[in-house]
């Protein structure tokens, strides 16, 4: 057998032997929802962000869950805290995936998978239960 056919043996073989990456299977991040879904906001001092969680079924547990950089953080004449946040979120949370606005421009397509697999954790912010209720 010759060198010839040899080499295109060996590059054939390698070519079809590399398995190309499938696509990810994750499902395009719905828009922001309505205020009147909100069901809890934490103001998160270490990150500097206020995060808005939102109950999209309506059962009220967080399933969706944005965080907004914070620019500016008064307290009102009454002593009530004021958050100065960009318009749209650096962060979303949803269907067990964490998403990264790098344009922070709302929800357009733009935005990329930061992490797979992943829950938000309430806990982190809310560790308390007194008497089987959150505190």
């Amino acid at each position: 057998m010759s060198v010839m056919p040899l080499i295109v043996l060996a590059t054939w073989l390698a070519f079809t032997s590399v398995e190309t990456p499938s696509p990810l299977t994750t499902l395009a991040l719905p828009s922001e929802p309505d205020e009147n879904t909100r069901i809890d906001e934490i103001y998160d001092q270490e990150s500097l962000m206020l995060l808005s969680l939102y109950s999209l079924k309506g059962n009220g547990k967080a399933d969706y869950i944005t965080g907004r950089t914070v620019e500016q953080h008064v307290r009102s004449t009454y002593g009530n805290p004021v958050y100065y946040t960009r318009e749209f979120p650096i962060f979303y949370w949803w269907n067990h995936t964490m998403w990264n606005d790098p344009f922070v421009d709302g929800v357009n397509g733009n935005e990329q998978v930061y992490q797979e697999e992943t829950d938000f954790d309430v806990s982190r912010y809310k560790p308390c239960v007194f008497n089987g209720q959150s505190c």
